[in-house]
């Protein structure tokens, strides 16, 4: 039998905010276990949540980029369980009447474009976390966490792959990152995701039975995890097994998931209306001020990459694979001044290299935008090469400085003069007889060896096409 995989994504999205959802507690990350824990996020007698208007922002910014509606009228909720980091019994989350309704993102697997359906986003607030192992044979709790602002983002189940949950996943994480709500940050549990996973005869409109895989916080591990649950679903089936509705977790370490415990349905959470909290109300200017406040989105820039500066659509989507790298593309063009393209290729080559290999972001290089602009520039006027500017690059990425303290520190500056290239090619072709005749012979290649000789003979300063020209007139 061939069987089709049905995956759907929850994402809990943390909002960036500096207090709480419900508080003015802070947010920030590391402080030492439970200095940050306020009496309303553990519920202490008395206390009364109220909300933070920011995090209203930051739903409304992520429901205006995903094209999704926007409710008037939103309900908080006490979703109920009992957990040791959640000392008040319950959660305040949303239920009925989620702050962001239906949306969708578009995503790219190869070359096939596919829309995910975003069934909601929510406001919630996060709960603490257990800590094991900081001292020995005991576990804590850190509280410090609790009350901390969330968007959950659920989808459709409308995924058939690993590969394309990941894609999915990829794409919401630039996405709010882009849009300025979530630092992003997996390692430390800014961006959440849980996976749920379940298999069925391919052709078969009934959905299967459903484990879901908790907090996985690594694309790496979301592949993983879904590739080894799929197997075992389907090996489960195939030997006269049944699956059970259940949390999973993913094991890195060996690479399978294992069942944490069965799976809760709605009802066992016993949700109703938070009563310390009133209704909350999003009208149309609010919508429209918070408009007014958003970048401009990855799809309209790419758009606008290859009306205005001519790019590939390869080229557009690269450079806007985060508002980091297309910021600093935008600004290496306009310092430069010249063809977008050179731009695009040093941001796309060197640029990139350099930050994989040392695993950076773009945010922290060493070769500001203006820096690698005054560089292109000594490319467009012929004052060096390419492969010179390479050396140049690496010079100022080691913090030599600008492009033309490194050129003239060096003496890098092309070679333009025709008497002095011709005096080169002169001895090239005098030490070079055996490749001349070669050619002569109507061997191409001896031509392209003639070349490279003259430019090792200047050292790489000669101008390349130049070289090429006199070269060809001397060949005859």
């Amino acid at each position: 039998m061939e069987w089709e995989v049905v995956i759907g994504l929850e994402t809990h999205t943390q909002l960036r905010t500096k207090s709480k959802i419900f508080s003015g507690a802070s947010t920030t990350y590391g402080a030492e276990p439970n200095t940050q824990a306020c009496e309303v996020s553990i519920a202490l007698p008395g206390v009364l949540p109220v909300l933070n208007k920011e995090a209203v922002k930051c739903a409304i910014k992520f429901g205006l980029a995903v094209n999704a509606e926007i409710a008037p009228r939103s309900v908080f909720a006490r979703k109920n369980y009992f957990y040791p980091d959640l000392p008040k019994g319950y959660q305040i989350s949303q239920y009925e009447l989620p702050v962001v309704g239906k949306g969708s993102l578009t995503i790219q697997v190869g070359d096939t474009e596919k829309t995910i359906r975003i069934t909601r986003a929510h406001l919630e607030e996060d709960a603490g976390k257990s800590v094991h192992g900081a001292q020995e044979g005991m576990s804590g709790i850190d509280l410090n966490r609790a009350g901390t602002p969330l968007l959950e983002i659920v989808t459709e189940p409308d995924m058939r792959s690993a590969a394309e949950a990941v894609a999915y996943a990829k794409k919401l994480h630039e996405l709010v990152q882009w849009i300025g709500i979530c630092d992003g940050n997996m390692q430390e549990g800014s961006f959440r995701c849980d996976v749920n996973v379940s298999v069925r005869p391919k052709g078969s409109d009934k959905l299967g039975t459903r484990r879901e895989i908790k907090n996985l916080n690594s694309f790496k591990f979301m592949q993983q995890a879904i590739e080894y649950e799929t197997r075992w679903q389907i090996e489960t089936l195939e030997d006269g097994g049944k699956i059970e509705q259940a949390t999973v977790l993913f094991n890195p370490d060996t690479g399978e998931t294992r069942s944490m415990r069965s799976k809760e349905e709605a009802n066992d959470y016993r949700y109703f209306p938070d009563p310390d909290l009133l209704p909350l109300e999003i009208t149309e200017a609010d919508k429209s001020a918070v408009l007014a406040e958003m970048p401009e989105l990855p799809q309209a820039m790419q758009a606008r990459f290859v009306s205005e500066y001519k790019l590939s659509a390869y080229d557009a989507d690269t450079l806007t694979s985060s508002r980091a790298i297309a910021d600093y593309f935008e600004a290496t063009v306009k310092a430069f001044g010249g063809e977008p393209k050179l731009a695009a290729n040093w941001v796309m080559g060197s640029v990139a290299a350099k930050l994989n290999e040392e695993d950076k972001d773009i945010s922290v290089s060493p070769v500001s935008s203006a820096q690698l602009a005054g560089l292109l520039k000594r490319i467009a006027d012929n004052t060096i090469s390419n492969k010179i500017a390479r050396e140049v690059f690496d010079a100022m990425w080691a913090g030599d400085g600008e492009a033309d303290v490194i050129i003239e520190k060096k003496g890098l500056k092309q070679v333009t003069d025709s008497g002095a290239i011709e005096a080169i090619i002169d001895e090239v072709l005098a030490a070079n007889a055996a490749m001349v005749e070669e050619f002569k012979a109507g061997k191409e290649k001896a031509f392209n060896a003639l070349v490279g000789q003259c430019m090792k003979a200047s050292k790489g300063k000669a101008n390349p096409a130049q070289v090429n020209e006199v070269l060809k007139k001397k060949l005859g």
